[in-house]
């Protein structure tokens, strides 16, 4: 019960709101001046567009400072993934804590916190990367009927 009193006490705190029209407009103008002058390999692209959703969440939750550390931190050191062995709850909460940036280290309520914020937004890059596929896609087609 404790954790819960904790958990709506933290939800109380102001999201940034990623499925309004504004900050999607934002997003896909940043992300396709990121992309047209990123590599065209596949990791580098994904490293492009979690920079921008970062960039465009200007930092207010820990999974977005943590994207735009992670460049630094990984050019000083390399480590290696250790998960302790775990039971239960306590293994799925640091697994969910792994797939959240920023969240490896932390506690159940600031793991569901940030998830409340992070899936949103991840929802909005798809939205933005699938519109900009499509729009790829009838530019190359119709470029290559016309030839």
């Amino acid at each position: 019960m404790e954790w819960s009193r904790d958990f709506k006490r933290t939800r109380k705190k102001k999201h940034h709101n990623w499925r309004s029209q504004a900050q999607q407009q934002i997003y896909s103008s940043n992300l396709r001046q990121a992309l047209a002058s990123a590599p065209r390999r596949g990791k580098a692209v994904r490293e492009s567009a979690d920079r921008v959703l970062a960039i465009t969440g200007k930092g207010r939750s820990r999974w977005s400072r943590a994207i735009l550390a992670k460049r630094v931190k990984l050019k000083l050191r390399k480590r290696k993934r250790r998960w302790k062995k775990g039971k239960g709850v306590e293994r799925r909460v640091r697994f969910l804590g792994g797939l959240i940036p920023g969240c490896r280290k932390e506690g159940l309520t600031v793991i569901l916190e940030e998830a409340i914020d992070y899936i949103p937004a991840l929802e909005m890059q798809v939205r933005a990367m699938t519109a900009l596929f499509n729009l790829l896609s009838s530019a190359s087609a119709s470029a290559s009927t016309s030839t």
